[in-house]
């Protein structure tokens, strides 16, 4: 019993280094995300009095003067600590044009003492005499927060917190949400078409046919994604090389050359090139164990090449055919590079856009909000696929 219980704890002790390393790695990080996704406290830290008197507000028209009072007094000294602008931006996401208001007024009324803070404010902008601007000021205070999972859904809170629909303009991200889902599942089926022939013909040709296919499939490994895209990039614009091929075989007329690049189409293309491999490999580890016997004994039997592939073929390459597609699909969902190189305005996904939110607009909340959505897309393919397939059946022997 006692030695049962040393080798047990000596396999779980094996195990603590590659625990601890996807602890820090993965689960930390995760973590952060998800609470960078619900915690922002920068408004409420800012604005805690007139937060105060806002809970109280109806928001049926401008609060009382004591709020205007206190709202200038905390603006101005934001102002003046030189941190208004977080502040401003925090309140815009909630509803855009309204950080302009926010520091054009702390700017102007910075060393004045009104009679009244109210007409003062308003004098400087009269967006302060309207309940939008104040609206925003005590959404944004919240703490805990639901309102980055909303707008990932297009999604919205009104003044009196009901969840509405985004304006249309403003309602971007379930579009591209679904562009990335549909033109992952395009990609995927690219390259499960290119890709069985391929697996085949490596598992099944003599040695040195099938290293040369191999070393062909393997090729865009030795380059990174970007070199990949930049060189798509330059075979499919309007004055490359597929372009100039189609003109002087008289395909296409010079002043008629296809649009390839900067869209949609050469954002599939270029993910199909550079995933191809992840889907010939694992499908090749399945082929090649495939008995010869079975075949042989299908074949013995009197069935014929559609029958044989069909009923003896085809089912025992579907853990491969299985392990590939969930592997391309995945990998497709994430990717930014491919298409922020050739996507253009019609090929980018919603990956695109967290990274923009992340460098750019720094609404890391939103992106993190984003980010999980695709998380849950993912868990939910995953889902799917072990409901219809079993996911026992992802491994590398049929």
């Amino acid at each position: 019993m006692a030695a049962g219980l040393s080798r047990r704890a000596q396999s779980v002790a094996l195990t603590l280094p590659l625990a601890a390393f996807l602890a820090a790695t993965f689960l930390a990080p995760l973590g952060v995300m998800l609470w960078r996704s619900i915690y922002e406290p920068d408004v409420a830290d800012a604005l805690p009095k007139t937060l105060a008197l806002l809970a109280a507000w109806d928001g049926r028209r401008a609060p009382s003067e004591g709020v205007f009072d206190t709202a200038a007094g905390e603006l101005l000294a934001l102002h003046e600590r030189r941190a208004l602008g977080r502040v401003a931006t925090d309140v815009n996401r909630v509803a855009g044009g309204t950080r302009s208001v926010i520091v054009r007024t702390a700017r102007r009324l910075q060393g004045s003492e009104p009679e009244s803070w109210q007409g003062a404010m308003i004098a400087a902008d009269p967006a302060w005499g309207e309940v939008r601007i104040w609206g925003a000021i005590r959404g944004a205070g919240h703490r805990y927060t639901a309102r980055h999972y909303l707008h990932a859904l297009d999604l919205d809170l009104d003044i009196e917190g009901r969840v509405v629909r985004q304006s249309d303009e403003r309602a971007i991200y379930l579009e591209l949400l679904g562009r990335t889902l549909l033109s992952s599942a395009g990609v995927t089926l690219v390259c499960l078409l290119l890709g069985y022939p391929l697996a085949f013909v490596i598992a099944h040709s003599r040695r040195l046919v099938a290293n040369i296919v191999l070393a062909m499939v393997l090729v865009p490994f030795t380059m990174s994604l970007i070199a990949r895209s930049v060189a798509w990039l330059i075979l499919l614009q309007n004055e490359g090389v597929v372009n100039d091929l189609l003109v002087g075989l008289g395909l296409v007329a010079d002043d008629e050359r296809l649009s390839l690049a900067y869209n949609l189409g050469g954002t599939l293309v270029t993910l199909s090139h550079s995933l191809l491999p992840f889907l010939v490999l694992p499908l090749y580890a399945v082929l090649h164990t495939i008995p010869k016997d079975h075949l042989r004994a299908a074949t013995s039997l009197g069935a014929n090449p559609w029958q044989l592939f069909r009923h003896v073929y085809w089912p025992q390459s579907l853990p491969g055919v299985g392990a590939g597609a969930l592997l391309v699909f995945i990998l497709a969902i994430g990717q930014f590079v491919a298409p922020a190189v050739v996507g253009g305005r019609t090929g980018q996904f919603i990956s695109n856009l967290i990274a923009y939110h992340m460098q750019t607009s720094l609404n890391w909340g939103l992106a993190a909000a984003l980010s999980f959505v695709l998380l849950a897309c993912v868990a939910v393919v995953y889902l799917l696929y072990d409901r219809m397939f079993g996911i026992e059946r992802l491994r590398l022997d049929p």
